[in-house]
């Protein structure tokens, strides 16, 4: 579990009292993450009459998240739409640095931040904190009749409330998890089969070179899976973040 540890980079902690303010791999791979990002934004604020690749991929990217918003919240969507892109892009970044092999050099080691349920989780409460804000600014007190379904029996009011409330009151819980769950589970199954690798060799064998060849060709497999989920993951945090939102601007 040593490449999910999170350790300072200069190697000694700086404290500051009782705070501990080194700085640390995990934040590292953030600023990295958000130095690529505003890199890759950067193509797009060209504003050529003729596009290069790197605006035509950036104004898509952009003609992505509005299409999302306008589909799942409506023209009201717009305002959010700075906001779900970059937190569309930032888990999708993150993930995908996450799974660089940089491990193959020497003293070279990736660090997946969204495998940290404390970094899944402040994303996660953020968006759960977008939905509350703008829920009691456009409907005040109004805003918990999200929890009363129309058309329901009154006479199960009582049990249908208080089902509402929990359910909404995990959502927050639900997408920190998801994330962190799905990214620390391909890491581990990665370094399981890695080490699977290496112990057939080391049995100097027949079944052992037979453990190792099936071994990497797992590796193989489970790597592009995990590609695949690094886009998907992201996908779906910001797909039901604007779904959330959606409740809170449009009610039942």
């Amino acid at each position: 579990m040593e490449q999910f540890q999170v350790e300072p980079v200069l190697g000694r902690h700086i404290t500051v009292g009782k705070f501990d303010l080194s700085f640390t791999n995990s934040a590292l791979f953030m600023v990295v993450v958000f130095v690529l990002l505003a890199v890759f934004v950067s193509g797009g604020l060209k504003r050529q009459l003729i596009p290069g690749r790197w605006q035509v991929m950036v104004e898509g990217a952009i003609s992505f998240i509005d299409d999302m918003m306008r589909v799942n919240i409506g023209p009201e969507g717009k305002k959010f739409a700075p906001y779900i892109f970059s937190l569309f892009f930032f888990i999708l970044f993150a993930n995908f640095i996450g799974v660089l092999p940089l491990a193959i050099l020497p003293g070279l080691h990736t660090f997946a931040v969204t495998s940290h349920i404390t970094v899944t989780a402040v994303l996660a409460f953020v968006s759960f904190g977008i939905v509350l804000v703008v829920g009691f600014w456009k409907h005040g007190f109004h805003f918990f009749s999200l929890f009363v379904p129309k058309g329901a029996p009154a006479l199960l009011m009582p049990v249908i409330i208080p089902v509402e409330l929990v359910s909404f009151l995990v959502r927050p819980f639900s997408l920190g998890l998801r994330l962190f769950v799905a990214m620390t589970a391909g890491h581990i199954l990665l370094e399981v089969f890695g080490s699977f690798v290496v112990q057939g060799l080391n049995a100097h064998g027949p079944l052992g070179i037979l453990v190792s060849i099936l071994s990497f060709f797992m590796i193989v497999g489970v790597s592009a899976l995990e590609l695949l989920v690094c886009a998907i993951q992201a996908y779906v945090f910001a797909l039901l973040t604007t779904l959330y939102i959606n409740d809170a601007v449009h009610l039942h």
